[in-house]
């Protein structure tokens, strides 16, 4: 099937219902400055900025999924603590169905905090305990679980190894799956691979796979696939799980099924630029179970959810993919970057939410010059991600006349986003950029020749608190130079 055909696929996810059963946790990312060692010991010094809150562990498999629009139960533990009804209020905010989240007296609920400067994670302290869920209670919930089971189309087990997948409850979960003919995809933590006995799909990561197999692969290696094929078929008869897929960070995922008639698939990464993992593998299990839930080849799961793989890793901090962002993926708009003006609004407010600061710059932008391409790299210097506003061509011709632009804005765009210090880029109809700032509302807007007393959009920037910086002109260059030096 062609690539383009996927599209209807992503078009179906909103219809797709999963059972998200994981190690549920609190992610809070400090983020700050650090510009000075502190004198009590050689560490640096973090200025804390802003903070956030947010779903961890499997809990942002739940954000994914319902960022991806699909009706979303989840079944956890969590403590019965201020963490814990934190994490009881994010589900609900998400719309996702928690009924079947306990909350345990007596167990706390595991939280990791992240300090970061800039897009440096500096360091990571955890607070956690080892779950010993009680019979009754696990039995309650299973019993819970059974009658759910049949309204839902996908099971998706998140280990992250906190204890609540143990030899009791893992194995009677993908029973009930099983019984009620739900496939069951894990991403495993253990070794042992006996509890997930049953299920459609165990989905490791490099080093997950070299700890079960017992062996060291390289990708490079022109035997690879031979090698992890054999050793992949070998644990699947071991432990009687149905079949392997095995991330391989920049050497993208391997398929590996259990059944000996069926050929492995290999496919390569779609991140061009990582900025951060967190929470890749989430957003990697949560697209896979949903794409295959919709009927898709595994070769096409595979493709849609690298796809996603690919956006997330291009974000910082713990984050999810939409519908939009993964369809215009798939559609071979190189990561997403050319927005429309709603899309990128919405992707400025997740971004500032991250703790980011979102910077912006505009023009017709009709023949590239080295002034150009001064203000992008000054401007760049400024934000965390730059988005570019860059006039329509009905824009140009009503502000420059019947002969421009020289290029059309589809030619103009790839040029602006093949620039590096450009992330993203945004047509706009208007002939000014005040409506679009209006909506994008942009920490720093930066631009070369304007006085801020003489800049609309530099004082609407400051009017809500953020900051306008004229930038020094390159002297000798201009398009309309450029233009007339051609015609004469």
């Amino acid at each position: 099937m062609a690539t383009a055909n996927l599209y209807s696929y992503v078009d179906q996810f909103p219809d797709i219902r999963v059972m998200c059963v994981g190690d549920m946790m609190l992610d809070i990312f400090v983020y700050g400055k650090t510009n000075r060692l502190s004198p009590e010991a050689p560490v640096p010094v973090l200025l804390e900025q802003r903070s956030r809150r947010m779903l961890g562990g499997a809990g942002n498999v739940v954000a994914n999924l319902r960022s991806l629009g699909c009706r979303t139960s989840f079944v956890g533990v969590v403590g019965q603590d201020a963490d814990g009804e934190a994490l009881r209020e994010f589900m609900a905010d998400l719309g996702a169905d928690n009924d079947l989240l306990v909350s345990l007296p007596g167990y706390p609920t595991s939280v990791k905090t992240r300090f970061v400067s800039g897009r440096q994670h500096m360091l990571r302290v955890d607070r956690e305990e080892k779950l010993n869920m009680p019979e009754d209670v696990m039995a309650s919930l299973l019993a819970a679980m059974e009658k759910k089971l049949p309204e839902i189309d996908m099971v998706m087990i998140s280990d992250y190894g906190k204890g609540l997948f143990d030899e009791r409850f893992t194995p009677a979960v993908i029973d009930l799956a099983r019984k009620a003919g739900c496939p069951v995809i894990v991403d495993p933590k253990t070794n042992d691979y006996s509890i997930y006995r049953g299920a459609t799909l165990v989905k490791p990561n490099r080093k997950e796979f070299e700890g079960v197999t017992g062996q060291s692969f390289d990708p490079s290696a022109p035997d690879f696939a031979e090698q992890a094929v054999a050793a992949g078929r070998a644990v699947c008869k071991r432990y009687g799980v149905s079949n392997l897929l095995v991330t391989l960070s920049e050497y993208g995922m391997i398929y590996i099924p259990g059944d000996e008639a069926e050929d492995y698939k290999w496919i390569p990464t779609e991140a061009k630029e990582v900025f951060d993992v967190s929470g890749a593998g989430d957003t990697s299990l949560a697209v896979l179970g949903v794409a295959m839930a919709t009927g898709v080849s595994m070769r096409q799961a595979m493709k849609i959810a690298n796809a996603a793989s690919g956006i997330v890793v291009a974000k910082f901090g713990t984050a999810c993919v939409t519908c939009e962002e993964l369809k215009n993926k798939l559609e071979h708009k190189e990561q997403a970057r050319v927005l429309t003006v709603d899309a990128a609004a919405r992707l400025a407010d997740e971004l500032k939410a991250q703790g980011m600061v979102v910077g912006f710059t505009n023009g017709c932008f009709d023949i590239l010059h080295p002034g150009h391409l001064s203000s992008f790299e000054r401007a760049r210097d400024l934000c965390d991600v730059l988005f570019v506003g860059l006039n329509s061509d009905e824009s140009v011709r009503r502000l420059k006349g019947p002969s421009r632009p020289v290029n059309n804005q589809a030619a103009r765009s790839a040029m602006v986003m093949g620039l590096k210090p450009v992330d993203y880029v945004i047509i706009f109809e208007d002939d000014t950029a005040l409506p679009l700032i209006e909506k994008l509302r942009p920490d720093v807007i930066a631009k070369e020749g304007y006085p801020i007393d003489k800049w609309p959009e530099g004082q609407l920037v400051e009017s809500y608190g953020g900051k306008a910086v004229e930038l020094p002109r390159v002297d000798g260059f201009s398009t309309t130079s450029i233009v007339e030096k051609i015609n004469n």
